[in-house]
């Protein structure tokens, strides 16, 4: 394995998510969901990453959206985020170091957490 690097660039930040996507699709909790919403259209949704990303941990503005909205109609439960933040940090632990890759975690979980909650309201209010 590589040396682990800081999250500076937006070449960092690809990585990280396409090291974490491709868990995610051979994930045996995660994949059914993310293959099945997703389908064919891993490129454009890894490019919506990128950019997602790019905004939060280097503060170059180039996501516009609303992240909370594709994702509430989900078939999702707490052990879907458990193991999405699984494999999250593990991702960034194994390849990155520093303030940067400190934060993608610590906003990775908080985001995991607020999704869990909104979806969960969200299904009780139907």
């Amino acid at each position: 394995m590589g040396q682990k690097k800081e999250i500076a660039t937006l070449g960092e930040v690809r990585q990280l998510v396409d090291i974490f996507y491709g868990k995610v699709r051979k994930d045996d909790i995660l994949s059914d969901i993310f293959n099945g919403v997703i389908q064919d259209n891993w490129p454009a949704h890894l490019e919506k990453m990128y950019r997602f990303w790019q905004t939060v941990l280097l503060g170059e503005h180039t996501y516009y959206g609303s992240p909370l909205a594709p994702h509430i109609k989900l078939p999702v439960q707490g052990t879907h985020f458990d193991r999405w933040k699984q494999l999250f940090m593990e991702t960034v632990d194994e390849n990155f170091t520093g303030e940067k890759a400190t934060e993608a975690k610590f906003r990775a979980e908080k985001m995991a957490e607020m999704f869990q909650l909104k979806i969960e309201y969200f299904k009780h209010i139907e």
